[in-house]
C-alpha cells in the first residue's frame, strides 16, 4: 500500500531552512516554557501521598475539602476529579515518614458523612525514594542517547550519529515543553513515554538514513541534496503509514484509556507527531549542516569494500592451501 507513489523527488531540501527555523522556534519556546512554568513532578519524583476515593454517586468535592481542612495532616492537599465525577484523587505532600496513623484509615474517618465511598488506592513515596527514581530516570534517558549515538556511528558515520541524536533531542525537548505547558504530572509514565519516543523516532530516522546510504552507492552523479530529496520521497509513504497507524492507537487510548494513562498517551502523541516531522525535515538536512561530504563517503565505502574483497581473497587462498 502506498499513499505517495514515487514518480519524482519532492523538493524537501529546498524547504529545509523553513523547517530548521520552525524547529529552532519550537525548541526555544519549549525550553522557555520549561524554565518559566516548570515541571509538575508527581509523587514518583517529588514524594508524597495519593489517595483515590470512589463514591457511589457524584463526589461532593466541596464537602470533602471542608471536612479535610480541619486536619493539619491534609494541609496543602489538592482534591480533584479523577476521570469521572464519582472518583476523586487527594494529593498530599506528606509521606509515611511524617504520619503516625494509616492515612487510608484517617481519610475514611475524616470523610465519614459525605456519602457512601471506598478508598480504592493509597500510594506513598518518600522524598528520598522520589529523588532516586528521578536520578534513575535521567540516567535511563542518558544511556539510551549514548547507545543510539554509538550504534549509528558504527553503522553509518559519526555525522549520521550526531544528526540523529540532535533530532532526538529536538523531539524530546518539544515533548517535555508540551508537558510543561499543559502542566501534566511528570512521573515514571513520562520516562517510559520518552524512551518509547526515542525508539520510535530513531527507527524512522534509520530507515531514511539507510535509503540515503543506498542512494550514495547507487547514484554517483547525484549531490547530497538530490540524494536526500530522493531518499525521503521514497520512504515518505512508509513513514506516513507507520505514523498514522500508531496515532490511531494513541488517539483511542487518549479518548478511552482513562485518567490514569492520560500523561503517558499525551506525551506519546506529541512525540510521535514531532518524531515523524523530524525524521523527514530535521535529521537529513542536518547532514548537510554538519558538513557531510558525499564524495569522501563514497571513497570510504570503496576502501572498505576493497578491504573486504582482499580479506575474502586471502580466506579463499587459505582454504585452498595456497599461501
Amino acid at each position: 500500500m502506498e499513499l505517495f507513489r514515487y514518480t519524482r523527488p519532492i523538493g524537501l531540501m529546498g524547504k529545509s531552512k523553513w523547517a530548521i527555523g520552525l524547529s529552532i522556534f519550537l525548541v526555544v519556546a519549549s525550553i522557555f516554557t520549561i524554565f518559566t512554568k516548570g515541571l509538575n513532578f508527581g509523587i514518583d519524583f517529588a514524594g508524597g501521598t495519593i489517595i483515590q476515593v470512589k463514591y457511589d454517586g457524584a463526589a461532593p468535592i466541596d464537602a470533602m475539602r471542608e471536612k479535610l481542612s480541619g486536619n493539619p495532616m491534609y494541609e496543602g492537599a489538592s482534591i480533584n476529579e479523577f476521570g469521572s465525577p464519582d472518583e476523586v484523587v487527594i494529593r498530599l505532600k506528606n509521606t509515611s515518614e511524617s504520619m503516625t496513623k494509616d492515612i487510608g484509615d484517617v481519610t475514611r474517618e475524616e470523610l465519614s458523612g459525605t456519602g457512601k465511598f471506598q478508598i480504592r488506592r493509597v500510594d506513598i513515596v518518600g522524598a528520598k525514594v522520589g529523588g532516586e527514581l528521578r536520578e534513575k530516570g535521567i540516567m535511563a534517558l542518558a544511556l539510551a542517547f549514548a547507545g543510539i549515538l554509538i550504534y549509528v556511528a558504527v553503522r553509518f558515520e559519526w555525522r549520521f550519529a550526531v544528526a540523529s541524536v540532535l533530532a532526538l533531542l529536538h523531539d524530546l525537548t518539544i515533548a517535555v515543553g508540551a508537558i510543561s505547558l499543559l502542566q501534566l504530572e511528570v512521573n515514571l509514565d513520562v520516562i517510559a513515554a520518552s524512551l518509547t519516543i526515542l525508539g520510535y523516532s530513531i527507527n524512522d530516522t534509520i530507515i531514511v538514513f539507510d535509503r540515503i546510504r543506498e542512494e550514495i552507492t547507487e547514484n554517483s552523479a547525484k549531490t547530497l541534496h538530490e540524494i536526500i530529496d530522493d531518499s525521503v520521497t521514497r520512504t515518505l509513504s512508509r513513514t506516513t503509514l507507520t505514523s498514522l497507524t500508531v496515532l490511531m492507537v494513541l488517539v483511542t487510548l487518549f479518548l478511552f484509556g482513562g485518567e490514569i494513562i492520560n500523561t503517558f498517551t499525551t506525551t506519546l502523541l506529541v512525540g510521535v507527531v514531532v518524531g515523524t516531522y523530524s525524521s523527514i525535515f530535521v535529521a537529513s538536512p542536518l547532514l548537510g549542516i554538519l558538513g557531510f561530504d558525499v564524495k569522501r563517503y563514497r571513497a570510504k565505502l570503496s576502501e572498505k569494500a576493497a578491504r573486504e574483497a582482499e580479506k575474502e581473497k586471502m580466506r579463499a587462498q587459505f582454504e585452498q592451501g595456497v599461501v
